[in-house]
């Protein structure tokens, strides 16, 4: 959980020093962040009684989450290279590959 909040920031930028994190969640998934929002969100739209409510957070999260992850994995390809398009090969992207 530390490298999840550690690592993220609200602008795509690489600092010096960045490592590409291959262990633990990241192991399986790019970026397990936007996973856990998009549980959350389906969460909620099932148990809010409201379907305005309910809905809300996934029609809201949706246009973030297609718009910024191709941005940042190409950032990511440009500053790791081959390591990061092999590591795109071997994990899914909000969900683990079997």
């Amino acid at each position: 959980m530390s490298i999840l909040v550690s690592t993220w920031s609200i602008t795509l930028e690489m600092r010096k020093g960045h490592e590409l994190i291959v262990h633990g969640v990241y192991r399986r998934i790019r970026h397990p962040m936007y996973a856990a929002i998009f549980l959350f969100a389906l969460a909620q739209g099932l148990l809010l009684q409201s379907w305005l409510a309910g809905w809300a957070g996934l029609v809201t999260v949706a246009p973030l989450y297609l718009v910024r992850t191709p941005r940042e994995e190409k950032m990511m390809c440009e500053f790791f290279g081959e390591s990061y398009r092999d590591y795109m090969g071997r994990t899914g992207r909000l969900w683990p590959r079997l």
